[in-house]
């Protein structure tokens, strides 16, 4: 179970901490899928942001626990390796840093943590190379440095390449569906649909998606949508929810 609990956050400006959140709350139990909108400024990414442990933001007040566990206690990579996943709105470049490498290096750490065995390059490119057909992915894209030169399609599908290689309990897609072509989103929908349904975990996955548009929700159908406004949720309902902003936008919230 993941649960926020009257969460209020700031973030650190030049001259101040700006407040953010105002009291947020949200459930989410395994295997189930929600989706938060809302208008530009309401909250959503430093909600992400705040999840995986982003340094310039503070929580004053509030919890955030993953099966009865405080995540707030833990720096960002116990986060990750406790089974958070986040896919960045705008992954960062690494140049120099081969993007197997980094995925292997990733993977055995959290194998480590888990006490479990780690792979050689040998083994983890075959394990690798399974999952880059999920995603249409051409092998030379593992050669290449980790997001340099990439497309922002190549940038999306690599985070999500990441999340099928770490099988993570918690997801959140942080607009993952901002710069993607149809076909780039169909078959990163796919990928997560895919990985909802066939994972090792013992506990289903939960998966948060942040998004502006209901597109990305034609492919990845949300059980529950709720409106981000002023840093709280203002509104909850089913996946029609998010077809009646569509037609109306946010000032009816």
């Amino acid at each position: 179970m993941f649960k926020i609990e009257n969460v209020h956050a700031s973030v650190e400006t030049e001259n101040e901490n700006k407040s953010i959140l105002n009291g947020l709350n949200l459930e989410i139990k395994p295997g189930e899928i929600h989706a938060i909108m809302g208008p530009n400024g309401s909250g959503k990414s430093t909600l992400a942001k705040i999840i995986t442990g982003f340094p310039g933001y503070e929580v004053e007040k509030g919890c955030i626990t993953l099966d009865s566990q405080d995540i707030l206690e833990m720096e960002p990579d116990e986060r990750a390796n406790a089974g958070i996943f986040l896919a960045f709105q705008y992954p960062v470049e690494i140049p120099g840093v081969n993007n197997e490498d980094f995925l292997r290096m990733a993977y055995n750490a959290k194998q480590k943590k888990l006490g479990k065995e780690e792979l050689d390059p040998l083994d983890f490119n075959e394990l690798i190379q399974e999952k880059c057909k999920l995603l249409d992915i051409d092998a030379s894209f593992l050669d290449r440095s980790l997001n340099e030169g990439f497309s922002g399609g190549e940038k999306k599908r690599n985070e999500i390449l990441q999340m099928l290689i770490l099988e993570p309990s918690v997801i959140i897609l942080d607009e993952t569906d901002s710069g993607l072509d149809i076909d780039a989103l169909k078959i990163v929908s796919n990928a997560v649909n895919y990985y909802l349904k066939n994972n090792t975990l013992k506990t289903a996955p939960s998966l948060l998606v942040i998004t502006h548009y209901q597109r990305l929700l034609n492919y990845i159908q949300p059980d529950h949508v709720h409106i981000l406004v002023d840093g709280k949720i203002a509104r909850s309902g089913d996946k029609s929810l998010a077809l009646a902003l569509e037609e109306s936008g946010y000032e009816k919230v």
